[in-house]
């Protein structure tokens, strides 16, 4: 078994043991919540990490799922259809916005994102007949697959923990599969790929789709975690959180958004109970991450890692030479 399968199995006991060795129910909610976003981390991980198209409207897609979700379930739909419904608008909105961003790239890319999604804010904040502007919508019940009640902070933890693990494979399914390297070739040398017979436009955009996909999956969370979805869901600053939480982690690993998700959550929840200016422990450790390890948190730790053991590694063999060369003294 090598290291590497090592430390996943290791990963999986500690999350799967962690409500019995937590105990206190609000901390497996904050463990919720980080698994929550290490779910939209990853999906916004697809364009910023494989395709190098960096979004700052992903969070108009996180808040249609799950205000499609809620008002399916106020207009008294089942949880059922309530979760497909949330997942096919969110799929159309995902290829619409795919159809209008994806004229451009880079710099152009981002502004149209960021347009597209205070489009979405707006109307969540507007629209008051259907969203109910800052009141919100609000989410009386959960659903119970398999009759399993998920009102216990454990019960939906656990069910999180299935839906992020599942993310988890998928991304690394995709990352690894004709299409996702493809996408990190339409990264790096787009015009090559071009002449090589590749539809970029298309490689982009199923990616844009599959993104999309599980957005709408972490808004779903998001709404049946907080029972309540408001037009805070849908702002600059929610785009702008979850592309910090994937480029401090590392963009392009798989790991990289889980690590930057549980930073940017625990700072929100448990630093700022205690420091009232958390923003700026939250910028300090940026600033901190990008300054010592600029490929991400997770990237940057695995080369300080191999450095140090190639570093005691040198200096035992050092010790071993200067030893071994020394003359020995007669009896």
């Amino acid at each position: 078994m090598s290291a590497r399968s090592w430390r996943l199995a290791v990963g999986s006991v500690v999350l799967v043991a962690l409500p019995v060795w937590v105990g206190n129910t609000y901390y497996v909610n904050i463990a919720s919540q980080v698994l929550v976003f290490a779910v939209f981390a990853l999906a916004l991980n697809v364009l910023v990490g494989y395709a190098g198209l960096v979004s700052l409207g992903h969070a108009g897609l996180f808040a249609i799922a799950a205000y499609t979700g809620a008002l399916l379930l106020q207009a008294g739909c089942t949880h059922g259809v309530a979760m497909v419904g949330a997942i096919v608008v969110t799929l159309v909105a995902a290829a619409v916005f795919g159809v209008l961003a994806l004229r451009a790239t880079g710099i152009g890319f981002l502004m149209i994102t960021l347009a597209l999604g205070q489009i979405v804010w707006g109307i969540a904040y507007r629209w008051v007949d259907l969203t109910h502007g800052d009141n919100g919508v609000k989410v009386v019940s959960r659903p119970e697959p398999f009759g399993l009640r998920l009102t216990g902070a454990p019960a939906f933890y656990y069910t999180t923990l299935i839906v992020f693990l599942l993310a988890v494979v998928a991304m690394a399914v995709f990352a690894r599969s004709p299409l996702g390297v493809s996408l990190r070739g339409t990264r790096d040398q787009p015009r090559r790929m071009t002449a090589l017979g590749y539809n970029v436009w298309l490689i982009r955009f199923l990616a844009f789709l599959f993104s999309g996909f599980w957005s709408a999956v972490a808004g779903l969370l998001f709404v049946y975690y907080n029972n309540f979805i408001s037009p805070q869901a849908a702002t600059l600053q929610a785009s702008a959180e979850v592309l910090l939480m994937v480029i401090s982690g590392g963009s392009g690993t798989l790991l990289g958004p889980v690590a930057g998700a549980a930073i940017v959550v625990i700072t929100k929840t448990i630093v700022s109970s205690s420091v009232e200016r958390w923003n700026l422990v939250l910028g300090l450790i940026f600033v901190a991450i990008i300054s010592f390890m600029p490929e991400g948190l997770v990237p940057g730790s695995v080369r300080l890692w191999h450095a140090g053991l190639k570093l005691m590694r040198t200096r035992g063999a050092a010790t071993a030479d200067l030893a071994g060369s020394r003359p020995r003294s007669n009896p």
